[in-house]
């Protein structure tokens, strides 16, 4: 339904090349296109919704050299939510702390009520961006307790919010703190990794004639700097397409 690209490095590549072969499925995925680029805890956002092998802008930026060591981009075929800005992926929010987290999302979220709480308070309307305030609201519940959250308590803030709410859902996504990348797929075969250099790039499917592997399945891991610094345990919620799409026809059946 959409599709993912990261990059993490301990230094700049050019991803030109990348992007552009990843940008060129707009045609498949036409409801919008983002980049986010990371500065530390800033983060520079640039999204339209429109499809990306349409844009006059993003033709333009591609055109010119494009580096980044640290950075998520994701192309959109809306399932929930109007073509509009505001539910174009990536998405940005800060915790009380002040911690910039972006997160962008690839799948669909059928039910889950602890999400269901945010419909009145998001910008848009996608769940995509219900699972980022639900994350942001849970690190702020523990930063209630703690002035500041060390990377493996984040890490398994993270894991936790994950096995609650994958149960029926797919749930593919890339997130980043101003430190670590967090990468979790739970829908086989729909998230790859390769090592560039210095660098771990992710791909929703491989960008190149090189070796990518799949990401591992149910399992949330992290890097820091092109390096994998935390993997959790795997948890039991694979989605499965015959589930999706029953629950997509029933959806479309409800809204007639």
């Amino acid at each position: 339904m959409c599709e993912l690209f990261g990059v993490t490095s301990s230094s700049k590549l050019e991803l030109n090349e990348l992007l552009l072969e990843f940008f060129s499925h707009g045609r498949e995925h036409p409801n919008g296109w983002g980049m986010a680029f990371f500065y530390g805890n800033a983060v520079s956002l640039e999204k339209q919704p429109e499809a990306s092998h349409k844009s006059r802008y993003l033709k333009q930026r591609l055109q010119s050299k494009i580096e980044s060591a640290k950075m998520i981009a994701h192309i959109r075929l809306a399932t929930k939510g109007d073509i509009n800005y505001e539910n174009t992926h990536p998405f940005v929010m800060r915790d009380r702390s002040g911690r910039t987290w972006t997160l962008a999302h690839n799948g669909t979220i059928f039910d889950c009520d602890l999400l269901n709480a945010f419909t009145h308070t998001q910008q848009g309307q996608t769940d995509s961006e219900r699972i980022l305030a639900y994350i942001v609201s849970r690190m702020d519940a523990a930063l209630e307790e703690k002035k500041e959250l060390s990377e493996r308590e984040r890490f398994a803030l993270i894991e936790e919010v994950l096995r609650e709410i994958t149960p029926e859902n797919k749930v593919n996504l890339l997130l980043f703190d101003g430190e670590l990348m967090y990468v979790h797929t739970n829908y086989k075969n729909s998230l790859y990794r390769r090592r560039k250099g210095d660098a771990v790039v992710i791909s929703t499917r491989p960008l190149d004639h090189y070796v990518w592997e799949p990401v591992p399945m149910n399992t949330l891991v992290a890097y820091q700097d092109g390096n994998q610094v935390y993997e959790g345990v795997r948890h039991p919620n694979e989605f499965f397409e015959t589930e999706e799409k029953m629950r997509l026809l029933f959806l479309d059946f409800a809204n007639l």
